[in-house]
């Protein structure tokens, strides 16, 4: 057997990055799931036609991964990355996507040499559009880099950063960001609710203002100030609503205490 990459864990990210994978051309007799849900294993296995086994302990032995992609919950990684030590050294680099995990964490448990790197992506992955922001330690070399970056590229835009310390402020921006876009579009809606709009108007409105608005940022080359200066005439209505959303106590405020908060709390979980 050839298979030459592993997914431990196959929820909704690491269908994801399945999914992206078997787009982009990797072939299905080229990758291995461990899942040990039997539900979502039957699923995956449906889904995607890949083969599936409940534990790394079924891994066929002829087998030679040289990617290993930890993919589930930072509180089961306990559990399960111990497993995959015999496969440290070589080619095989490990990939982990899981939140608050370091480096050391991963060196500890999987050998000081073995090539890691971290990665945070973030939920619109499932739609192709996520960000991923990873760190690769000393001992993974250009290949693996490259290997593991084609790999997050399946699922949106990847950036790379030496210092491992950036991932929590990354993590609070980026990997918690999509939550406080959907609370946005929650408020907005609740907003529209209370100056009058009906209920499933305001939230078709929030919905589509917040969807159309962020394609209009992706495709536009002008930055999200810009954007809003275009979109701001003076005197006008949005000019009163930003007259309160960019006062001292406003928007920005709320989201660099929210951001630091969330960062904290990723400085906490790794620690």
């Amino acid at each position: 057997m050839s298979e030459t990459l592993i997914l431990a864990g196959c929820g909704k990210m690491g269908s994801a990055l399945l999914g992206g994978w078997l787009e982009r051309g990797v072939d299905v007799s080229d990758v291995i799931v461990i899942e040990s849900f039997e539900d979502t294993a039957a699923s995956v296995a449906n889904q995607f036609g890949v083969a599936v086994f409940p534990s790394p302990k079924d891994i066929p032995a002829d087998a030679t991964p040289n990617t290993v992609v930890f993919a589930v919950k930072p509180q089961s990684m306990d559990d399960t990355a111990p497993a995959y030590a015999s496969l440290a050294g070589g080619e095989t680099v490990f990939l982990s996507i899981a939140a608050g995990k370091t480096i050391d964490y991963f060196q500890a448990i999987l050998g000081d040499q073995a090539a890691i790197v971290r990665a945070m992506p973030n939920t619109p992955a499932a739609v192709g559009r996520g960000i991923t922001v990873a760190c690769a330690n000393a001992y993974t070399n250009d290949a693996q880099v490259s290997r593991c970056d084609g790999l997050l590229q399946a699922v949106g835009t990847v950036a790379w950063v030496e210092d491992e310390g950036l991932l929590d402020a990354v993590t609070a921006l980026s990997g918690s960001g999509p939550a406080y876009v959907f609370a946005l579009a929650e408020c907005m809606a609740e907003a529209g609710i209370d100056a009058g709009l009906p209920a499933d108007l305001a939230h078709q409105l929030a919905r589509e203002t917040v969807a159309g608005s962020g394609e209009l940022l992706h495709q536009s080359s002008e930055t999200a100030g810009q954007l809003r200066t275009n979109v701001t005439s003076p005197g006008g209505t949005t000019a009163a609503a930003l007259d309160i959303l960019m006062a001292g106590d406003g928007l920005q405020d709320l989201m660099t205490r929210a951001i630091a908060a969330a960062a904290k709390r990723s400085r906490e979980l790794a620690g």
